[in-house]
């Protein structure tokens, strides 16, 4: 009895199944990319609403692969505010940094804090740090420290611009540079707040004017 021959693709099927087979992140995976999308997420929905299905949703990777780029949930909420804060800081350095008259200056940092606050494909997004981050500070405190460390840095940087107003002579003697860069925290704050509840950008704007006369005095 002659004994039939394996098929030559037979002689092949070993090394076929001890290839790997491809799991984890997906092909094109931009951890940048990745991250701006959770960042998203968190600023439209906050911490506690954003389920990990909704994260892997929004970045197009798979559980295994979100806690192998960015760690647990946890771990990427705080790594998408660090991201903010990032963002943020490079969208007004400049403005702090270079020369210029007070009022112009707090007009453009205003005007930068709403191009901010009012962005997003489905409405205004608000601030990272009013509007969800100091939610979970109360409870974490890593994210307490983050988010003082936030208002701190603001108020310093107000103070800064105030100071060398002061120096300049365009503001009086008796002008406090801490307790008026408090009051433009504050301001950045409610216009934060109110933006996320949709208020008119205009309307924003008249308060943040009315903010800059007290601070600045009223142009005659």
């Amino acid at each position: 009895m002659v004994q039939k021959s394996k098929p030559p693709a037979a002689a092949n099927e070993p090394e076929r199944r001890s290839e790997p087979k491809r799991r984890g992140r997906p092909r094109g995976y931009e951890p940048d990319v990745a991250l701006g999308k959770a960042l998203d997420l968190f600023r439209r929905q906050g911490f506690a609403a954003t389920s990990l299905d909704d994260l892997s949703e929004a970045t197009g990777m798979n559980r295994p692969s979100l806690y192998g780029a960015f760690g647990d949930k946890r771990e990427l909420y705080i790594k998408s505010y660090e991201r903010y804060r990032e963002d943020a800081r490079a969208s007004m350095t400049a403005i702090f940094r270079e020369e210029m008259p007070l009022r112009q200056r707090l007009d453009r940092i205003f005007a930068s804090a709403l191009d901010i606050y009012l962005s997003g494909d489905t409405g205004p997004r608000g601030c990272f740090t009013v509007v969800t981050a100091a939610s979970e500070a109360v409870g974490d405190p890593e994210i307490r420290a983050m988010v003082l460390d936030g208002l701190t840095e603001l108020d310093k940087a107000f103070a800064n611009c105030f100071r060398r107003a002061k120096e300049k002579g365009e503001l009086p003697e008796s002008a406090d540079p801490t307790a008026l860069a408090q009051i433009a925290s504050a301001t950045v704050h409610t216009v934060a707040i109110r933006s996320r509840a949709r208020v008119p950008r205009k309307d924003l704007e008249a308060i943040v004017k009315g903010a800059i006369d007290v601070m600045v005095g009223a142009k005659p």
